[in-house]
């Protein structure tokens, strides 16, 4: 078997290939031709060095596309006490072992930060190219300071280009980080000192956080603007208010089964029956009707994304980049 580290890793990913592959693995899914089971969630901690409630979730993510050589399987953690500058962690850790499936080999196994980091980039960077009106690059909003607010900023400019980028988070210094390093990487971002002052007049809208409450109201939002919403997962948590939904003419799923049990959902009172597949988008049989149309997608995460981007990886890889174990 072979272990991949995150230089390996990033060393193999390019963003304008994993698009490519992420397309591919949402159409797939919604031809119902993947194996996706139950993804078990649960705390952890509780008890450890005597906290009273759980530091983190784990969750064992499994799949399988169809025809591909090999089956994945993920195994996350979230963290949200990471962010606080005394930790200094990713909230999201994982590792993602890759196994034959002609013959149960085991093959490769990744770290998977930058494969979940990129490959749920690359829903907002689809979601921006196939729902955004016009042409040009797009005037974008983040919520959110942490690595998947740069990666959807990266994977959204491969898709579509930005015009520039606004970054709130409620925390100074992480919001100017994030805008100096999508400065340094090229886009013209900036730090703003309010969730009202970043949405306002943007043509997407990404909230990538672990809040529990809504994250910016959607009385700011424009006409004809994109929300783009990957951070909640559980039904206690919770990014996007009434209004946006009420606002809102579309609402689109990655999971639209697991978005209908999530907080954005639950808390608003959204119809689960509203939630299409953001896989009927990409295949052309739904999508933006009008200019000023407000649209929602909602992520939660799909594991078959990461045995996609597996596999790609695995395709791209030679010997040479991974360190032979024995068992």
């Amino acid at each position: 078997m072979h272990v991949f580290d995150d230089d390996a890793v990033a060393s193999l990913l390019a963003l304008d290939d994993l698009l490519g592959v992420v397309e591919r693995a949402f159409l797939k899914q919604g031809r119902d031709e993947v194996e996706r089971p139950d993804r078990p969630h649960f705390p952890v901690g509780e008890g450890l060095d005597g906290r009273d409630e759980p530091a983190g979730t784990g969750l064992a993510m499994p799949a399988y596309v169809h025809g591909d050589p090999a089956y994945a399987t993920k195994l996350a953690s979230v963290f949200p006490g990471n962010a606080d500058p005394e930790i200094d962690r990713p909230t999201v850790q994982a590792q993602v072992l890759l196994t034959d499936a002609a013959n149960g080999e085991p093959l490769a196994l990744f770290a998977g930060e930058r494969i979940t980091n990129a490959r749920t980039g690359c829903i907002g960077g689809l979601a921006a190219r196939e729902l955004t009106s016009g042409a040009g690059p797009v005037d974008l909003a983040v919520i959110g300071a942490g690595q998947q607010a740069r990666w959807q900023t990266r994977a959204i400019d491969a898709a579509r280009g930005v015009d520039g980028a606004r970054i709130y988070s409620p925390t100074p210094d992480s919001r100017e980080g994030c805008a100096a390093d999508l400065r340094h990487e090229g886009i013209a971002a900036e730090a703003v000192d309010s969730a009202a002052a970043a949405v306002r007049d943007a043509d997407v809208v990404v909230t990538a956080t672990t809040s529990e409450t809504p994250v910016f109201p959607g009385d700011a939002l424009a006409e004809g603007a994109l929300v783009v919403a990957v951070g909640a997962y559980e039904a206690g948590m919770c990014e996007l208010d009434v209004t946006t939904f009420e606002r809102a003419d579309r609402v689109f799923a990655d999971v639209p089964e697991e978005v209908a049990a999530i907080g954005d959902i639950v808390d608003n009172g959204v119809d689960p029956d509203r939630l299409r597949p953001l896989s009927d988008v990409l295949a052309g049989a739904a999508g933006r009707e009008s200019a000023d149309e407000v649209i929602v997608v909602e992520s939660v995460g799909s594991a078959v994304l990461d045995t996609a981007t597996a596999n790609y990886l695995w395709g791209e890889a030679s010997e040479k980049d991974g360190e032979e174990i024995a068992f």
